[in-house]
């Protein structure tokens, strides 16, 4: 069977990129992380666009995304990726398989794709979770993280970092240095939700505290 650009491959080609672009927009829009942005849309056309030409040579759809998926994990696997940016480029990949070797019909399949963009719109805002982000810091008080002095921890911080802080972890207490690692959980800046990288480099001098 040879490949050919017939109608429906316009088609799914049209819904896959407008899927993928609706999702992009999505993440870019509360990330602000451009490059990961313009990868994860080159990515999802690039498998789209192979994938479609392995379906031609009777190559089931298991086959294909077990095979991007690997190569994807090797190609990320050493670079600092975090779950989201991993959730993100599983959703891209996603979208591109169901969209050039999904079986269903194409109205069917651009409310499957709008439907995975509208849950991945939800959970980035307060609709369905709390919107909270977090951040690891040296804590060098530590007489404040027993459980008795929550309160006084919880004020400390508060002041010295800007934050609105709403609860603590700690996650290591090191007695030689006399300090301990806390993971901080609090809303985004007021005013610039949609831009939580500012929040470092906002309170990057604050928010590592040495003794």
């Amino acid at each position: 069977m040879t490949f050919s650009l017939g109608s429906d491959f316009i088609i799914r080609l049209l819904i896959n990129t407008v899927a993928i672009m609706l999702l992009v927009r999505c993440y870019y829009a509360f990330s602000r992380h451009r490059a990961n942005a313009s990868s994860f849309i080159l990515f999802g056309m690039g498998v789209f666009l192979v994938t479609s030409l392995l379906h031609t040579a009777d190559v089931s759809m298991g086959f294909a995304f077990g095979l991007f998926a690997v190569f994807s994990m090797l190609r990320y696997r050493t670079e600092s990726i975090s779950i989201k940016e991993m959730t993100y480029l599983f959703l891209v990949i996603a979208i591109a398989l169901l969209s050039s070797v999904g079986t269903m019909e194409h109205i069917e399949l651009a409310v499957l794709n709008l439907l995975i963009c509208i849950m991945a719109l939800l959970l980035e805002t307060n609709v369905v979770l709390p919107l909270l982000e977090e951040k690891e810091i040296e804590y060098e008080k530590i007489e404040n993280i027993v459980p008795e002095r929550k309160l006084f921890l919880l004020e400390d911080l508060r002041i010295r970092t800007g934050l609105d802080i709403r609860f603590v972890e700690v996650l290591s207490i090191s007695f030689l240095r006399d300090t301990a690692l806390l993971r901080i959980h609090f809303s985004p800046i007021e005013g610039d939700k949609q831009n939580p990288l500012r929040v470092d480099e906002l309170t990057k001098p604050s928010v590592v505290i040495k003794p």
